[in-house]
């Protein structure tokens, strides 16, 4: 179905401007933004999007990734067609870049309440809004998600944080946490690979932040594309003096994948350096993503393992009343 969007306005001869994401996109009449979810019909802006689920699975939350948030639970998972973004090196392209390869938007159309009922049938403690961007179905993520508040379910955004402060402002007193994707510390990168700009994301972080969100971040790290020690050294800084030092960054191993297949797996060695760096930066907890170890959450203060994982499973969660067992450290998170 088309529902008219939210957060635009109309200026002469129709044409409209957007105001969900940071491109802030100028689109005529007849024309789509950048998403290409988006349609000016007439001097209005309508989302194509809307309720057209293209996945949904119960997850681990520890797979958004999350290890701080309700760490064990599981979150019932959505995603509709879209990206404001068109990263070479997109893990979910398929359906992420739906729009590059396909006319029209296929998708199970499902009412907000289905979503909700169907969360609290399997036990769900949230709703993510992942795969794709959530940003770009945003009038359904916000739908859900009121509904979802009503019955204490708690609402996730996966997201690569290219999205407007009006969007925050609207959205803050719904979402409960949130993973942002920072893609390296590099305008460069940002501009060649992944169609954006790096200043929105970091706004967008501090922002989402301030709000009170519950915030994790995550860099999927390509050889000699994104991995500058520098730019890595630059942006553990960043999460240090920005969101926080208790704010948990993940360093994922990149698999070759879409338009960048030639490129080897991310070395063991350069993650365990980019580990080393986030730890030498004051960040208390740093995770090794999809290599299986290296998820374990670590005390701070004394190196007792709190929460051993494999992956994305939790094997065992000693916390007691959310601290250290051994030191009595409060551990920093939502629900531990």
């Amino acid at each position: 179905m088309f529902k008219e969007a939210v957060l635009y306005k109309t200026l002469e001869g129709g044409n409209i401007q957007c105001f969900l994401c940071a491109h802030r996109c100028f689109i005529k009449i007849g024309q789509l933004g950048k998403c290409k979810v988006r349609l000016n019909q007439g001097g209005n802006l309508f989302t194509l999007n809307y309720g057209k689920l293209i996945a949904k699975h119960v997850d681990p939350i520890e797979k958004k990734p999350l290890f701080h948030f309700f760490p064990g639970s599981v979150s019932y998972s959505i995603a509709s067609p879209g990206c404001n973004f068109t990263c070479a090196w997109c893990q979910n392209w398929e359906i992420s870049q739906y729009m590059q390869f396909h006319a029209e938007i296929n998708g199970q159309i499902t009412d907000p309440d289905r979503i909700v009922a169907e969360a609290e049938k399997y036990q769900c403690t949230s709703i993510s809004y992942t795969y794709t961007e959530p940003t770009v179905f945003f009038e359904y993520t916000y739908d859900v998600s009121l509904l979802a508040k009503h019955k204490e379910i708690k609402n996730i955004y996966v997201t690569n944080g290219y999205m407007s402060a009006e969007m925050i402002n609207l959205y803050a007193p719904l979402l409960d946490a949130a993973n942002v994707d920072i893609k390296g510390f590099s305008e460069k990168v940002y501009q060649k690979y992944i169609g954006g700009h790096l200043l929105p994301v970091l706004e967008a972080c501090k922002k989402l932040k301030q709000k009170g969100i519950w915030l994790e971040i995550t860099t999927l790290v390509i050889p000699n594309l994104n991995d500058n020690i520098q730019e890595m050294k630059s942006l553990a800084a960043f999460i240090y003096d920005e969101l926080g030092s208790d704010t948990p960054w993940h360093i994922s191993r990149y698999y070759p994948n879409y338009q960048i297949e030639n490129i080897e797996p991310t070395p063991m060695a350069t993650l365990k350096k980019l580990y080393e760096i986030g730890k030498t930066a004051g960040l208390e907890y740093v995770y090794l993503g999809n290599v299986g170890s290296g998820a374990d959450t670590i005390c701070p203060i004394c190196n007792t393992i709190i929460i051993k994982r494999w992956g994305n499973k939790v094997i065992e969660n000693r916390a007691s009343a959310g601290e250290c067992p051994n030191c009595h450290k409060k551990i920093s998170g939502i629900g531990i």
